[in-house]
């Protein structure tokens, strides 16, 4: 299972707001990277970004409900010494929607047939949240194929489940305080939405991002889901137990989480009364499982960043291209 607290996030972002976009007559997307389409299957097409740059190839990968562009302000931080790449998975944003193939090795094998089309050669894998899946199926089976792995807030149970970090059973006893649903003022527009959503949770997508999970109705206003429910959930079902990662690895967890100014400050004793019982809980399930990657991957170099948002390198970027840039300039 992906972690809780940003389970609201994800899972309302996947399921009740949509995963792919038409854009605006009039906006473009400001990130500097080129779009391209790698065929992985028949049917099957995934959605590239290639931010340029040069050296060795660095291939993003986002959680659960998102796409590579949630990468389009943070991606071309790094092109000024390695050539930057995203994946957006079968199922989100413009890659194809198939009916099939969500299994946690057949998204690995994506990943794969992206790196031998593009003709890369030891890339490292970066992935955020439920990206972790895809590192842990590609440094499990092919570790040569791959110079490191960074898993970003990723090492969780659908990454790592040696039977010693957070149990299924402990986990489902977590539950954050749901967020309130945006307003139609907040849905008039992207900017709108965009502005509602760090309110909440004291980060922002780039606008591409969310343009890239929601569809525009036509008087410009967020609309609606475009991938079915089934797609998330096939994930979610499709995961299996990885021990064996051998590749060298960067793990960055946040612990304790933040969560974000709606729950901060929310001034409601029941609310806060519920936040502090999530937070004492995400505590211990997190360092739990922290502890149980740490241990289980010899080769893991494992940070832990104090009150740190799930998408850590939005709340975290200096942190994390700090450590991201140690470690890369480390490999061989």
């Amino acid at each position: 299972m992906m972690h809780r607290a940003w389970l609201s996030v994800v899972l309302l972002t996947a399921l009740r707001t949509p995963l792919c976009a038409q854009e605006s007559a009039v906006w473009r997307d400001p990130s500097p990277h080129k779009v391209q389409f790698v065929t992985v299957e028949e049917n099957v097409r995934l959605e590239v970004l290639d931010w340029g740059g040069s050296g060795r190839p660095i291939i993003f990968l986002s959680g659960l409900g998102g796409t590579a562009h949630l990468f389009d302000e943070f991606a071309p931080k790094l092109a000024n010494a390695y050539h930057v790449y995203g994946i957006t998975r079968r199922g989100f944003g413009a890659s194809s929607i198939p009916a099939s193939g969500y299994e946690a090795d057949r998204l690995g094998d994506d990943v794969l047939s992206v790196l031998d089309s593009l003709k890369l050669n030891a890339p490292v894998l970066v992935g955020e949240s439920l990206g972790g899946e895809e590192l842990s199926s590609v440094g499990s089976r092919f570790p040569g194929r791959v110079a490191g792995l960074v898993y970003l807030d990723a090492g969780y149970q659908y990454a790592f489940e040696n039977g010693k970090g957070t149990t299924l059973e402990e986990l489902q006893k977590i539950a954050p305080p749901q967020p309130p649903e945006p307003s139609a003022i907040d849905s008039a527009g992207f900017a709108a939405y965009q502005a509602w959503f760090k309110r909440i949770n004291g980060i922002a997508f780039p606008e591409a991002e969310f343009r890239q999970m929601m569809e525009s109705a036509p008087n410009g206003s967020v609309g609606k889901t475009r991938t079915p429910p089934s797609v998330p959930m096939a994930i979610l079902a499709g995961m299996r137990k990885y021990t064996d990662i051998r590749a060298p690895v960067l793990a960055i967890y946040a612990v304790p989480h933040d969560l974000g100014p709606w729950l901060n400050d929310n001034k409601d004793p029941a609310m806060r009364t519920a936040a502090e019982a999530f937070s004492a809980n995400d505590v211990a399930w997190t360092e739990k499982q922290a502890k149980a990657f740490e241990d289980g991957v010899p080769s893991a170099r494992v940070i832990r960043l104090p009150r740190a948002n799930h998408v850590v390198f939005l709340s975290n970027e200096a942190d994390v291209l700090r450590e991201m840039r140690a470690f890369l300039a480390a490999l061989k």
